[in-house]
C-alpha cells in the first residue's frame, strides 16, 4: 500500500516558543510535515509563495497583519488552505479572517495534540473552527444577512451582487466612510470605490447614500 505524501504546512508566528510548540505537534503526525515557518506576514507571503505549503498556519497578530498575509497567500496560492491560530476570539479578528479566506480558526489555548487532526481534517474539506465559536458564526449570518439577496425586478447574474459588494454595502449602511471599510476589509481605498460603484449601478440607485437606505430597508 502506497502511503499518501505528508501534507506540507507553513508556520508563521512571532513567537518562538509557539512556533517550536506547533512544529513538535505537527511533526509528531505522520500526514503532517513542516516545509517553512516564519516570523512576520511578508516572510508568510515569501515562504508560502517559494515552498507552496498545502496549508499555511498564521498568527492573526504577527508583525505585518496575518489578515494581510493570509489575503496575499490566497490570492497567489488558492488552493492552499489558510488557518488562523491565534490568541484573539474576539469576532471581528473571526469574522475578517473568515473574509481574508481563511478555512479554519483555532485559538491558542487548544490542546495542540489536537492541531494535526484539524488541520488534515481542513484538506478534506471541513472547517476548523474552534467549537466555541461556531456559534457565533451561525449567529452572525442568521442575524445581518440581509433578507434579500438580488435587486429589486430580480435581475440578471450580472446585476447581483457578489459576496465582497454585499459586505462592503453592509459597511456604508453602518455609516462607515471609504478608510474605515478599506481598513476593516483589508483592501485599498480605491478598490472599495470600485465595488461601491457597481452595488450602486446594480442597484439602480443615484449613490451611496441610496444603497444604504435601501439595504437598511430591506432589512426591516
Amino acid at each position: 500500500m502506497v502511503m499518501a505524501k505528508p501534507l506540507r504546512v507553513l508556520i508563521a508566528d512571532d513567537h518562538p516558543p509557539t512556533r517550536d510548540d506547533v512544529r513538535r505537534a505537527i511533526e509528531g503526525d505522520q500526514r503532517l510535515d513542516v516545509c517553512a515557518s516564519a516570523a512576520d506576514a511578508a516572510e508568510a507571503v515569501q515562504a508560502a509563495v517559494r515552498e507552496r505549503p498545502d496549508i499555511c498556519l498564521l498568527d492573526i497578530r504577527m508583525p505585518g497583519s496575518g489578515l494581510a498575509a493570509a489575503w496575499e497567500i490566497k490570492a497567489r496560492l488558492p488552493k492552499a488552505k489558510i488557518v488562523m491560530l491565534t490568541v484573539s476570539d474576539e469576532d471581528n479578528d473571526l469574522f475578517a479572517a473568515l473574509r481574508a479566506g481563511a478555512d479554519g480558526y483555532l485559538l491558542k489555548t487548544m490542546n495542540l495534540r489536537r492541531l494535526p487532526d484539524a488541520l488534515a481534517g481542513v484538506c478534506s474539506g471541513e472547517a476548523a473552527i474552534q467549537r466555541t465559536l461556531v456559534a457565533r458564526v451561525l449567529e452572525r449570518f442568521r442575524g445581518r444577512e440581509p433578507r434579500w439577496r438580488h435587486p429589486a425586478g430580480g435581475g440578471t447574474a450580472e446585476q447581483r451582487l457578489t459576496s465582497r459588494e454585499w459586505e462592503v454595502l453592509e459597511l456604508v449602511a453602518q455609516g462607515r466612510s471609504t478608510a474605515e471599510i478599506a481598513r476593516r476589509l483589508v483592501l485599498s481605498a480605491s478598490a472599495v470605490r470600485v465595488h461601491i460603484a457597481a452595488i450602486v449601478r446594480k442597484l439602480d440607485v443615484n449613490d451611496r447614500s441610496a444603497a444604504a437606505e435601501l439595504f437598511r430597508r430591506s432589512g426591516t
